[in-house]
């Protein structure tokens, strides 16, 4: 009879704390996980709210130029972003001194199979 009445009472003991928990969560409000993630973003909001601002005002200087350049380029835009496959393939553009903007191909890699990916020509390592 005592095997019976110890698991049923450590049963009882441990249920009952258990069972006071859950019914204290609901009626206390948010848990405190819950009031960490809000206090969180609350703070990251207030750290960020200068830099938005900031972001806000150069948008509103720049948005109608912004606005008309992709209504002029953005076709022609598009049209070479259908045409190119790869853009890893070509170098970054270059805007030379007359305005005009070069966007050059990578060049091919050439080197003899027994030189290392790494050593560029015309360099000696010492």
């Amino acid at each position: 009879m005592k095997q019976i009445l110890l698991p049923a009472a450590l049963i009882a003991l441990i249920s009952a704390p258990l069972a006071a928990q859950e019914t204290g969560e609901e009626d206390s409000g948010p848990s405190l996980m819950e009031r960490g993630a809000e206090l969180f973003w609350e703070g990251l909001r207030e750290e960020m709210a200068p830099a938005l601002d900031d972001l806000q005002g150069m948008m509103a200087q720049i948005g109608p130029s912004m606005a008309e350049f992709l209504s002029e380029m953005g076709p022609a835009l598009a049209e070479i972003a259908k045409e190119v496959e790869d853009w890893s393939a070509y170098e970054l553009p270059e805007i030379l001194p007359n305005g005009d903007i070069i966007i050059r191909k990578k060049p091919k890699d050439n080197a003899p199979a027994d030189k290392d990916k790494g050593e560029e020509e015309g360099v000696t390592e010492i």
